[in-house]
């Protein structure tokens, strides 16, 4: 760890409190010269840190900015995190490391993806510092059929972390957006690979965009009618980020770590927005009005046409209009 990373954790880990030069290189070992280019450097980056004389630094209450000793502050499990300001796509370039040999929890971050992707070859609108975009790399021993149960746990890690940090309360889509206000608040975006012969995957890569605030002028026209932010204000996110960026993977490396008794499913149907509505099922042979009526063990969800048939949705797309 590099003299300026140890005093940024020294520093966010007794955010508010005063360290003298003297008191850091003491702690470090190193020369005070060495602290004050470590606080410079930091500053560079956009930390807020008060310098008074007699007193020495400190790191100011409202700094928001993620960093891999922000979020482990709140982590209990020991990920692997790389944060960046500005990436193409988390998934993208987590999936190149993952076939250089990168190991199962390493998780990418950023405040911005320049590339971002949704489900179905969509962009995913990833805007700077009012978002939080991260992808999971995982190498689990499971069959390729049961990856549906990756992104289905995600969106119950992110409803429960929501919840955690605001006073939102979330639901959530089938198969993988959380609602907060009946507006889309995040998206998930699960990728996988697998082997031919076992059938099994050789890695997935789990991927989460959630709108933490409003962008300066609000979304783009074409998805400003469908998304909203968790806080309404961006004042109201200051230290709040990274707390939701670790609930979400704490609680979803609990649902991982007991992947058999698929021990969030209850809570994934309590919480689904569909459920007893009238929907539109989009697929290849057009869209179809129906009706959902269940969601069952393996998260395939049952619905009813108007011409009285039935169907087990398994993947796809619907839509519902909500007021």
């Amino acid at each position: 760890m590099s003299v300026k990373d140890e005093v940024l954790h020294m520093l966010e880990a007794n955010k508010g409190s005063y360290f003298s030069g003297a008191t850091l290189a003491k702690e470090l070992n190193v020369s005070r010269n060495s602290i004050w280019k470590a606080i410079k450097s930091l500053e560079n980056e956009g930390y807020k840190i008060s310098a008074t004389t007699n007193k020495g630094y400190c790191l100011e209450q409202s700094n928001d900015i993620l960093s891999k000793h922000s979020i482990g502050e709140f982590l209990k499990y020991p990920l692997d995190i790389h944060v960046y300001d500005t990436i193409s796509s988390t998934n993208t370039v987590l999936k190149e490391m993952a076939e250089d040999g990168a190991t199962e929890g390493t998780v990418l971050v950023a405040s911005e993806q320049t590339l971002g992707r949704g489900r179905m070859g969509r962009k995913f609108v990833s805007p700077a510092d009012t978002g939080i975009y991260f992808s999971i790399l995982l190498r689990p021993d499971i069959p390729a059929s049961d990856s549906l149960f990756l992104t289905t746990s995600a969106a119950v890690a992110v409803a429960k972390a929501i919840e955690d940090v605001s006073d939102k309360k979330a639901k959530i889509k089938w198969v993988n957006d959380v609602f907060v206000d009946n507006k889309k608040v995040c998206g998930i975006l699960t990728e996988a690979t697998f082997n031919m012969e076992t059938g099994k995957l050789n890695y997935a890569i789990v991927g989460i965009g959630i709108n933490v605030c409003f962008p300066e002028g609000g979304f783009p026209e074409e998805i400003d009618k469908i998304a909203t932010a968790i806080f309404d204000k961006e004042s109201d996110s200051i230290n709040k980020r990274s707390k939701l960026l670790a609930h979400v993977l704490n609680y979803f490396m609990d649902f991982y770590n007991s992947f058999e008794s698929k021990s969030y499913l209850k809570e994934y149907i309590d919480r689904s927005i569909l459920l007893g509505k009238n929907i539109t099922v989009i697929d290849k042979d057009g869209n179809k009005t129906a009706k959902a009526i269940s969601i069952d063990d393996e998260c395939h969800l049952l619905v009813r046409f108007e011409d009285g048939t039935e169907k087990l949705l398994s993947s796809g797309e619907v839509s519902i209009k909500l007021d």
